[in-house]
């Protein structure tokens, strides 16, 4: 097995080779940590696609191939043993402007001739079968030339057609399947689809706009503002607004750490900087661009900043009296923890350790309620007892 210092050094001289060979690329190598930039290209990437490491995940290749393509960079990928450029050779060959008009003047030349052709054959019926099979093909070709593009299922509020939605099946697991689309030509990262939606498609109860909207959600929402992105987002603080100085993905990549190898993000606001782990959800509004840096951190990092929006999502189920929340530090240990009396017949909930962000929101900042935290931490726990059949004894008692 190739050790890990070997591996860099193979890197290192293969990214000096091709350095030396295309001095104006930016050369990716595909690594275990996903995609690596080595040398000068690191500070590229920390220029223009706002890095802090040296390297980017997979899932993310799509989007910075974007960001470079768009600041003019050719892009050299390299998966550490066979090199390969990536498709902007083709690109840039398919729209050379002298191999376009050759093409152009020999279909220009062509043209008459193949008129010319049907011309005798009407006059005079004595074509040959090789001459007819040349006119087949002919017609043929101008047949697909004048074929329409295919119609698309669905164009969501951006404006992006959606085309080839459908479900297949998994040829490694046959009890798998899955559910994918192209939007504008680019093909989705398939989804692995409940058996309750694959037999409501198969039995076409379920349409390919309403699969979208379960497994491609951030795809139909409406995308923010290149702006957000371009500028200094800002929140409302307990004491004044907060700026946000600096946001961005990453993969964990130190593996002592319990969230190794999981995606998060990371903010600077002022002079804290956090990191979490995110969820599948706000991932994809990241790079969907549906909901900005702002609304993000919000989400992720309300509790820690004690703001006042971020605690305005918990809501307690209607029927809990607010009387009946009890926040308290626990004797035994210590600890401040809440909860909630669930009405008569039901008791009181369970007893939840509350973080100090929540506490600190509660008692100092006073950016967060009572009734707040209780439904924070509670809510999932009262929402199952308040679903769950009284006891035959309750019953009874509560009619005596």
């Amino acid at each position: 097995m190739i050790s890990q210092e070997t591996k860099m050094e193979r890197m290192s001289t293969e990214y000096n080779r091709l350095k030396a060979k295309h001095p104006d690329s930016i050369i990716l190598f595909d690594t275990e940590k996903g995609y690596e930039l080595f040398g000068q290209d690191i500070e590229v990437g920390k220029k223009i696609l706002n890095l802090d490491t040296n390297h980017f995940a997979p899932e993310l290749m799509e989007y910075y191939l974007f960001q470079l393509v768009k600041s003019g960079k050719h892009i050299i990928i390299n998966d550490e043993i066979d090199v390969y450029e990536t498709k902007l050779n083709s690109r840039r060959e398919t729209h050379n402007p002298i191999e376009n008009n050759d093409m152009q003047r020999k279909k220009k030349e062509k043209t008459p001739q193949e008129e010319h052709v049907k011309t005798t054959k009407s006059a005079v019926d004595e074509t040959t079968p090789k001459e007819k099979k040349s006119e087949s093909q002919s017609a043929t070709q101008g047949e697909a030339a004048e074929r329409k593009p295919r119609e698309p299922q669905m164009v969501t509020v951006n404006g992006d057609k959606v085309t080839h939605g459908h479900a297949y099946q998994s040829k490694t697991n046959p009890e798998d399947w899955y559910f994918t689309a192209k939007i504008n030509g680019q093909q989705l990262k398939p989804q692995k689809m409940d058996p309750a939606d694959l037999a409501a498609y198969q039995q076409k109860e379920l349409t390919v706009p309403q699969l979208m909207e379960r497994y491609y959600p951030t795809k139909l929402m409406p995308r923010v503002p290149d702006v957000s992105y371009q500028v200094a987002n800002v929140l409302p603080g307990p004491e004044g607004n907060l700026t946000i100085d600096k946001f961005n993905v990453y993969k964990e990549t130190d593996e002592t750490r319990a969230d190794y190898g999981k995606y998060k993000f990371y903010a600077q606001v002022g002079d804290k900087k956090m990191s979490t782990t995110a969820s599948r959800e706000d991932l994809n509004a990241y790079f969907d661009r549906v909901a900005t840096p702002g609304q993000l951190v919000e989400r992720n990092f309300g509790d820690r900043l004690h703001l006042q929006s971020h605690y305005e999502q918990f809501r307690l189920p209607e029927g809990i009296d607010p009387k009946g929340i009890r926040v308290a530090k626990d004797k035994e240990d210590n600890k401040w923890k809440v909860s909630v009396d669930l009405g008569e017949g039901r008791g009181r909930s369970s007893r939840r350790e509350i973080s100090f962000d929540d506490g600190y929101s509660l008692f100092k900042t006073q950016t967060a309620t009572r009734e707040q935290i209780a439904a924070k931490y509670l809510n999932d726990e009262i929402g199952t007892k308040l679903a769950a059949p009284l006891s035959m004894e309750k019953s009874a008692s509560m009619k005596m």
